[in-house]
């Protein structure tokens, strides 16, 4: 008799919605703040061209992604969210998905995080999940 376990699905079909949106989110040469982020575990590069108005909140953003769906839907959920968010409150968002991802902390407030809950199961998807953020936060540093 053969034991069975259950399959944890990773890609569900919300998340691979949501990597398929980033075409909204074109990169734009004349962006003036530029970052890159990559997962040392997977190899997915996400770069991030962005603006900022007088009071440092995120005025306009496009992103030239190369990751997996994870990802992608990952910094979907970033780019639908960023703009009108500072440099501050992106480092927060940061910090609380990383804590989140660990099992160390309750779900960030960041709308629709939670369709990336298959994704905590799957500690080498983790680093592409952050990607947008840390990107964004090295444009902006």
């Amino acid at each position: 008799m053969t034991e069975t376990r259950p399959v944890r699905t990773l890609y569900t079909p919300e998340m691979l919605a949501l990597a398929t949106q980033l075409g909204e989110f074109r990169w734009d040469d004349t962006l003036p703040l530029r970052g890159e982020a990559r997962s040392r575990s997977c190899g997915s590069r996400i770069e991030l061209a962005l603006a900022i108005d007088r009071d440092g909140r995120i005025s306009a953003l496009g992103l030239r992604p190369h990751a997996c769906a994870v990802g992608q839907a990952a910094a979907s959920l970033f780019a639908q969210s960023a703009q009108g968010r500072t440099a501050a409150e992106l480092a927060e968002g940061c910090v609380a998905l990383t804590a989140w991802l660990n099992n160390e902390g309750e779900v960030p407030d960041w709308p629709g995080i939670a369709v990336l809950e298959p994704a905590r199961a799957f500690p080498a998807r983790h680093a592409a999940i952050l990607l947008a953020w840390e990107a964004a936060l090295v444009a902006l540093a």
